[in-house]
């Protein structure tokens, strides 16, 4: 598979040796390598307003470097296409309009081949300014561009399993988890509390990581591993999803409207509980972590279960010792993955796998400044009304991940690899 040689070239330049030329490139060629395995008619399909078409995420990617960096860096740089400013925008109202995203799957033109002919182009003149010299403020956009794009190949293989997913013919694009381990026991870590130190302090981050600040903690415990599959499906036997005393009041309204009764890639058939993956249609696996769960479910399970999700601050105080390691999208299993802890590890399944949804509103940190400029629309405007997640799934670069990301969506998201791990409070 073509991604396996972008893979290598991305642990290659994780390295603190590896230039700024080298990561772009590698990171640049990823998002292609990802994409071999699709047919041309999959680059368009918009399957919802949440998910944007393939093609759309190689140019909105490239976009980027475009209109942040060799716009504003390089005086004699011509444009690809003066459309593609408004084509390729998200949401970014300081540069101009954007067009219109539930609109991004009727784009039949600019074509595949133009998309990715755009890319060449503009890292054609990436690869010159890099050579010509690099700032400090070079190296931060360009770095910042290249989480942007490291996100975005996460977005796209999300948006494509939801196209997938809902296809009755089931595609297979590749992976599988790995099958065969038996879950351990769901046990509990107790922590004292404490006067926490929450935030960034590495030499990346994106501005809702920061400042770095002070948190006081009440004693609490976590799970030692995320709630799996057959654990679920026990809530669902038990009637949690027709059980309004376990939901929040939106999320029960929710589940009425959209009739949930699974999570959002079971089907029954013939008796039996399935589950679509990348790798295809199967039956669910009992063992494997949930995923595809919206915080309406997680906080329903917990509270089936008689305990709760994390705050976003104990979780990060949790994992601050512990490595950053799991199943991400090197593995190449695009899905999550069973595994047992290692002897003495209280914890695991903390980063890759599966988003774990905490309680935690996404709000701003005390002193939080965002970007200057169109920049700043990144991550502040979207600070009302989402859950933090943490952690990292199957389909995250583990380049990308450390403890303090704080990912965001809405309660009712689904489509997105997220999980559940518990916690409690220690009386």
């Amino acid at each position: 598979m073509g991604a396996e040689r972008g893979l290598d070239a991305l642990k290659d330049v994780s390295t603190a040796n590896a230039g700024l030329n080298l990561r772009y490139a590698a990171v640049r060629r990823q998002s292609l390598n990802l994409c071999e395995p699709l047919e041309i008619e999959d680059y368009g399909v918009q399957p919802m307003e949440d998910a944007s078409p393939p093609k759309w995420h190689l140019a909105h990617t490239t976009w980027f470097f475009e209109t942040f960096i060799l716009k504003q860096r390089v005086p004699a740089y011509e444009p690809f296409h003066e459309s593609f400013e408004t084509l390729f925008n998200s949401y970014y109202n300081g540069v101009g309009r954007p067009f219109p995203r539930a609109q991004r799957g009727y784009l039949s033109r600019p074509t595949v081949e133009q998309v990715k002919a755009y890319r060449s182009y503009v890292d054609d003149a990436m690869q010159v300014l890099l050579g010509d010299g690099q700032d400090q403020p070079l190296i931060d956009q360009v770095t910042l561009g290249l989480h942007h794009e490291q996100q975005h190949q996460e977005l796209l293989l999300t948006d494509l399993k939801y196209n997938f997913g809902h296809n009755p013919l089931f595609p297979v694009y590749g992976g599988g988890p790995k099958v065969g381990a038996q879950a351990d026991e769901l046990r509990f870590t107790s922590f004292d509390g404490v006067l926490a130190e929450i935030g960034a302090t590495g030499d990346f981050c994106f501005d809702n990581e920061l400042p770095r600040h002070e948190v006081l903690l009440q004693p609490f415990q976590l799970a030692n591993r995320l709630v799996t599959n057959g654990e679920y499906l026990q809530f669902m036997e038990d009637g949690g999803y027709g059980r309004p005393d376990l939901w929040l009041s939106d999320g029960w309204s929710k589940v009425q409207s959209a009739n949930w009764s699974a999570p959002l890639y079971w089907r029954e058939q013939d008796g039996r509980w399935m589950e679509y993956r990348l790798d295809g249609l199967h039956e669910v696996d009992l063992n494997l972590p949930v995923v595809h769960v919206s915080g309406f479910e997680a906080a329903a399970f917990a509270a089936w279960s008689g305990a709760r999700l994390p705050t976003e601050f104990e979780w990060e105080h949790a994992a601050a010792t512990c490595p950053v390691r799991g199943t991400f999208v090197e593995s190449e299993c695009f899905h999550p993955t069973a595994r047992v802890g290692a002897a003495g590890e209280d914890l695991h399944q903390l980063y890759g796998d599966a988003w774990q949804w905490t309680s935690s509103s996404y709000a701003p940190y005390p002193g939080y400044r965002p970007l200057p400029g169109a920049l700043g629309e990144y991550n502040g405007k979207f600070m009302s009304s989402q859950l933090v997640l943490k952690g990292g799934s199957c389909v995250t670069p583990r380049s990308h991940t450390r403890v303090s990301y704080r990912n965001f969506f809405y309660p009712p998201d689904r489509w997105q690899f997220s999980g559940i791990r518990l916690a409690q409070d220690v009386e």
